[in-house]
């Protein structure tokens, strides 16, 4: 994929029961950052998933780590995306998928949520993707879907939010400390704490840019 950041590659996973594409992000192939420590992209992309699945949501497609041509890296279920939706106006629909990807961005503190790493397909339900500039402990909140800003929270994000606070307590938080420090992991804990306590979508801080670039 010629217009990625880092070593992006499609490919094909085959077992004896299925054959499907997915992308292939090698370790080797990450771009350093100065905010994010070097290696660790393709493991904050699995810690996304493993948010994404203890929440539900589904907001992140299949991800594992694991082996690949070029050494590890992260893998991950290729989606479709549904190519009657002009993306441009839907990030900017009340759709309910989106409300949720905006309550998980928040927990795992994605610092790039752009239009083209939001993918709504033919069924209706949305995917999220790009998830290596995740869960920094310093607030890095830059995404697109600002809609809600400063409006309470679903009862039904609460909800699971609550029981998100436990897991990251247990058997998620450990599997988390595979990928993350204790302290990322320590922070993840704690946005969720905030969110419950003040039961409202997060606002832009004004110290950090709100809005990623390029937007698309």
């Amino acid at each position: 994929m010629l217009d990625a950041s880092n070593v992006t590659l499609v490919g094909t996973i085959r077992t004896a029961e299925l054959e499907a594409e997915c992308v292939y992000k090698p370790v080797a192939g990450e771009r350093p950052l100065w905010d994010f420590p070097d290696g660790t992209l393709a493991g904050r992309e699995v810690s996304a998933a493993l948010v994404s699945e203890a929440t539900g949501w589904q907001v992140v497609p299949p991800t594992v780590l694991r082996e690949g041509p070029f050494g590890p890296g992260m893998v991950q279920l290729w989606i479709d995306g549904d190519p009657a939706v002009d993306l441009t106006a839907f990030v900017r629909s009340d759709h309910p998928g989106l409300r949720r990807m905006a309550v998980f961005d928040a927990v795992v503190n994605n610092a790039d949520r752009k239009g083209g790493h939001i993918i709504p397909t033919p069924s209706g339900h949305v995917y999220g993707v790009d998830h290596g500039i995740c869960f920094s402990p310093d607030p890095k909140l830059r995404t697109l879907l600002w809609r809600w800003a400063g409006k309470p929270l679903p009862l039904a994000a609460l909800e699971v939010l609550e029981r998100l606070a436990d897991d990251l307590c247990g058997d998620l938080g450990e599997a988390l400390h595979e990928h993350l420090t204790r302290r990322e992991v320590r922070c993840t804990q704690q946005r969720v704490a905030d969110l419950l306590r003040t039961k409202l979508h997060p606002q832009p801080s004004g110290e950090w840019p709100a809005l990623p670039w390029p937007p698309f």
